[in-house]
């Protein structure tokens, strides 16, 4: 799907087919945040902040995500990024209620291809990312924190 990408461009550079119409449809399914910090020393940390789920990706997580993934690929002073969980709990994966609201196999396609366009995106990015895990992840939560290049238990 991506052939022909130079060692230069971004993910950010191609647009996924009717991504605007998913997104819109994510947003539907709010509930906690992607939280970026960007500190002075280059070193950003980024939060998936849902604890009453587990720190399950709602659908307004999703785009959240990718809007943090846009500032992290533009931001030049950046040298390395923590990923975390909140509150003891690195990530569930998705919001089951999201989900299970995605009505037909197309729409469940284009979240799919959403997140795994934002993910790439996010291991693209030429800074060290690190994931740090508190207690536990499952599901899509812990395919998130094995993208990363190296994983801490802590």
């Amino acid at each position: 799907m991506y052939e022909g990408i130079s060692p230069k461009q971004t993910m950010s550079d191609f647009v996924l087919p009717q991504s605007e119409e998913i997104r819109e449809k994510l947003l539907a399914f709010p509930g906690g945040s992607i939280d970026l910090l960007k500190q002075d020393s280059g070193i950003a940390v980024l939060t998936i902040n849902n604890p009453s789920r587990m720190n399950a990706f709602s659908g307004s997580m999703m785009v959240d995500l990718e809007e943090q993934v846009n500032q992290l690929e533009n931001w030049t002073e950046g040298k390395g990024l923590i990923v975390q969980g909140a509150a003891e709990t690195f990530c569930s994966g998705s919001d089951l209620n999201a989900v299970r609201a995605i009505s037909n196999p197309q729409d469940g396609m284009k979240m799919c291809m959403f997140m795994q366009n934002t993910l790439t995106r996010l291991l693209r990015i030429v800074f060290s990312v690190q994931a740090a895990s508190d207690l536990c992840c499952f599901g899509g939560g812990k395919s998130a924190g094995w993208r990363c290049r190296t994983h801490h238990c802590l």
